[in-house]
């Protein structure tokens, strides 16, 4: 058994280059970095274009995994992205920012990795929405 429920990364990229307005790479992206971290994908990815005419316009994706999820948002007008990796099955962050850096170049990395576990001492006794 392992000692957390799960593991989160969470890397704040500034300065990255023109693949993260290119909806084609960041499929790639995401079908490379599952397999690269060994996770199973669950469907395909859904990557969007949201906020045309906002100052976060660019694209969003999101891909489920067996043991959770990965996302981006990829901000066009100041070429960032952001990107959160969350699974229960561990990986290695490093594979991941190796990853990032081939496909979109950030010239900076903030990282930020959590390892996620519930107070499972604290039990749900029930909660009426109704009530006043």
């Amino acid at each position: 058994m392992s000692d957390y429920w799960g593991y989160h990364l969470m890397l704040d990229c500034g300065g990255c280059n023109k693949n993260i307005q290119i909806r084609g790479q960041i499929v790639k992206f995401v079908k490379d970095i599952v397999e690269r971290i060994d996770m199973i994908a669950h469907g395909e990815p859904m990557v969007e274009y949201m906020l045309p005419g906002d100052p976060k316009q660019g694209y969003s994706m999101v891909q489920l995994i067996e043991t959770s999820n990965i996302c981006a948002h990829f901000v066009e007008p100041d070429n960032t992205a952001y990107f959160d990796v969350f699974s229960c099955k561990k990986f290695d962050p490093e594979v991941v920012k190796k990853c990032v850096r081939e496909y979109f170049a950030p010239g900076s990395i903030r990282e930020h990795f959590l390892h996620r576990q519930a107070d499972t001492s604290v039990h749900f006794s029930g909660l009426d929405i109704n009530a006043p």
